[in-house]
């Protein structure tokens, strides 16, 4: 079991949990994540790490609720225990000294970018930093990613703080103007494929972070292989990160929605069952 130290609330859906796992503390990097499970009959899904405390013995992950299982997970609070909490799992990003680099965060992917935005900066490099959201009520840990930022820009769908821009206008400017040698996109898939896109032209290596279904973790299940390059690649070991500019993303965003009406109908059926005033297991 693995004790919940500690919650903040950035949003009403997206939350910050700092849980007791020192093991897991102990190996964690930068683009890596852990395979959690709330109790006994819950499925196993992924969050990324947002932060570690080796000293401590702490992870923290920040995840936004979005089927039942991250839905469940908001419903508990700092004391409280989780099952199972895997990890670090995945390859780390690769950390050296580019030049200059650029990191794009598209919502709250904001979490998983500003350790590897502190890594690059601790390796030498110049990070230009992009952070995006819908709206201003959304954005976070701006704050975090300035720290480790030469330079920063904030953009919102609909203008309400920064740039009203998507993240992809401020980074074909920093293109078009070169000396970026490198950049890293995390965030909804349909933003990195166009950010993959963006950067394409210019033949900057790009890196992105895939999120696709996940189950066991650990290459056995199968539930998240991607095609890169032309091959099958399992997520959970050869990546999260791959080159964006290899990735078949419209395969990705098809593999995403295989159970997306299973996924309904068990959200459904569990707020079903919190209205009627049962347990919030199942």
């Amino acid at each position: 079991m693995f004790k919940i130290l500690r919650r903040e609330d950035f949003s009403p859906e997206i939350h910050l949990f700092e849980i007791d796992a020192p093991a897991v503390a102990r190996k964690a990097q930068a683009g890596q994540f852990v395979v959690l499970r709330i109790d006994e009959r819950g499925e196993r899904f992924p969050l990324t790490i947002a932060d570690w405390d080796r000293e401590k013995g702490t992870i923290t992950v920040v995840f936004m609720e979005v089927g039942k299982s991250t839905r469940k997970l908001a419903t508990l609070k700092a004391g409280d225990y989780i099952a199972n909490f895997a990890g670090p799992l995945g390859l780390p990003t690769h950390i050296e000294n580019y030049g200059t680099v650029a990191c794009v965060a598209g919502g709250f992917a904001v979490a998983t970018i500003v350790p590897i935005a502190r890594a690059m900066k601790q390796a030498g490099n110049r990070v230009i930093s992009i952070l995006g959201a819908r709206t201003r009520q959304l954005i976070f840990w701006e704050e975090r990613l300035q720290q480790w930022s030469d330079e920063l820009i904030v953009t919102t769908d609909d203008g309400s703080y920064g740039r009203k821009a998507l993240v992809t206008e401020p980074l074909k400017e920093l293109m078009e103007k070169g000396g970026i040698d490198m950049v890293v996109a995390i965030g909804p898939t349909i933003m990195m494929k166009f950010a993959a896109k963006t950067t394409e032209p210019f033949g900057v290596k790009t890196i992105a972070s895939l999120n696709p279904i996940m189950v066991d973790g650990t290459g056995m299940c199968g539930c998240c292989r991607v095609e890169a390059g032309g091959e099958t690649k399992f997520t959970c070991v050869h990546g999260p990160d791959f080159d964006a500019h290899q990735v078949d993303w419209d395969l990705l965003m098809a593999r995403q929605r295989t159970y997306i009406d299973q996924e309904k109908e068990s959200l459904r059926l569990w707020q079903e069952q919190v209205e009627a005033g049962g347990k919030v297991g199942g």
